[in-house]
């Protein structure tokens, strides 16, 4: 395979660059990411068809990583059971070196090739569930040695990638490939790789969740109510939905019910009765 992420970068003497010069050849790199991405939306789409499938099933979608494409993960699984008010465990990480270590760069730790694989079987992984593996490079031991397992196990897998033709696309059921290009310093792979792993994170948890119904219209209906400014918004929701006009009286019904679907279900029963 070509590793494309370890070629080195296009741009020279970055000692040498001013300010404004080198912010400028870093916008000018990452404007790529996107039309990147777009040339893998049909991979990216039966990625989340299949994920979507597993999680309707009642099975769980499990990510595996290591450093920055790792941790990105985590980040955006931490916020989907306060967002689109999800039970905790359905959306999962296994990272390099462990999740209580989010902070720490723990690089050595992305050579491991039996801790992915006992960290999924403490929590009684199955055929029902899903595995995804995040790697930059595309041949991350910790990440491929997970896949290798999934795969004896029959457990779907997928990936998200950025070099063609890697041994954790080859273990992939629905491999994501995003090819990005060298980074602007030479296998700094947090950098656009990192981008568009963030980005596509977005794209399936949010397209995944809209698809659950944990979305109606524009508006997340479930978000959990954890602090003033999710309830401010949550009560404008539901007003908009009601036609209450009374703030005071929109939010006595959320917090008695504990979402806006819930308080905006409860409303439009008693209406019918």
């Amino acid at each position: 395979m070509q590793k494309i992420t370890e070629q080195k970068s296009p741009y020279r003497h970055l000692d040498k660059m001013s300010i404004e010069q080198i912010t400028a050849c870093i916008n000018q790199e990452d404007k790529g990411v996107p039309l990147a991405i777009e040339k893998a939306l049909p991979q990216i789409n039966r990625l989340i068809e299949k994920i979507v499938a597993t999680l309707k099933s009642e099975g769980r979608l499990f990510y595996v990583g290591a450093g920055s494409g790792g941790r990105l993960s985590v980040l955006d699984v931490i916020e989907l059971p306060t967002t689109y008010g999800i039970s905790k465990g359905v959306v999962n990480v296994i990272l390099a070196g462990g999740t209580d270590h989010l902070v720490e760069a723990l690089e050595e730790k992305e050579d491991d090739t039996t801790g992915a694989w006992e960290e999924m079987k403490k929590q009684n992984i199955s055929s029902k569930d899903m595995v995804v593996g995040i790697s930059a490079s595309g041949t991350t031991p910790f990440v491929l040695a997970a896949l290798q397992q999934c795969k004896a196990h029959g457990i779907a897998t997928g990936c998200i990638v950025s070099n063609p033709g890697s041994p954790i696309a080859g273990y992939s059921d629905f491999p994501v490939e995003v090819i990005t290009g060298p980074e602007f310093v030479s296998g700094s792979t947090r950098m656009k790789c990192g981008s568009a792993q963030k980005m596509i994170f977005d794209m399936i948890s949010t397209t995944a969740m809209i698809q659950l119904g944990r979305v109606e219209d524009n508006s997340m209906v479930n978000v959990k109510l954890i602090n003033n400014k999710i309830i401010d918004r949550a009560v404008k929701m539901l007003m908009e939905k009601t036609q209450i006009s009374d703030y005071n009286q929109a939010k006595s019904l959320l917090i008695e019910n504990g979402s806006v679907k819930a308080a905006y279900e409860f409303a439009t029963a008693r209406r019918n009765i």
